[in-house]
């Protein structure tokens, strides 16, 4: 089964409900948290597809890094904004997320709902994109293509935002491979 075929199958058990979602990476650290109004399943494919994905068409993530979904659907849209940015705050403190942006924590407790697991790559894949040769290549030409984004399309600050987090990586690739 190609990488494609299997992302499309893992896809279709991800719940389409209404809710949050984050994209993680090889190593399962979330990379982006978003919301959908319309269907996270929905959503997620958008991304993973380049389809009508900022984050993508701004390369502020590499789709080749994205082994996880995580989801929590919930009930009314009302809870959407407060759980996303609690989960934001509550990854961003650890791993510096690419969403380009920050989102204050929300004015109240957050319940948070229980999360959906969806691994969309192979698992013997997963493993081979992990080597440090690979994965460190793929980190240079990702933060090579965003720092020329930023200097040749758009210099924004969201976007210099996202180029911090990938340095992050950037380094902590560099001394695995080392």
């Amino acid at each position: 089964m190609t990488a494609q075929a299997y992302r499309a199958t893992a896809l279709k058990a991800l719940t389409n409900e209404i809710g949050v979602y984050a994209l993680c990476d090889l190593d399962e650290i979330p990379i982006y948290v978003g919301q959908s109004t319309d269907g996270i399943r929905a959503r997620v494919q958008r991304h993973l597809t380049s389809a009508r994905s900022d984050v993508i068409a701004n390369r502020q993530i590499d789709v080749w890094e994205i082994a996880f979904v995580w989801a929590w659907p919930v009930a009314s849209r009302d809870q959407i904004t407060p759980l996303e940015r609690h989960l934001f705050n509550r990854f961003d403190a650890s791993h510096k997320l690419m969403n380009g942006k920050t989102l204050d924590a929300p004015m109240q407790d957050v319940a948070v709902p229980e999360m959906q697991r969806v691994q969309v790559i192979d698992e013997q894949e997963r493993l081979n994109r992990l080597l440090p040769d690979q994965r460190l290549l793929r980190q240079i030409a990702q933060y090579n293509t965003l720092v020329d984004y930023i200097l040749n399309v758009k210099n924004a600050d969201h976007l210099k935002q996202s180029l911090a987090a990938h340095f992050e990586r950037l380094v902590r690739y560099h001394q695995r491979f080392l």
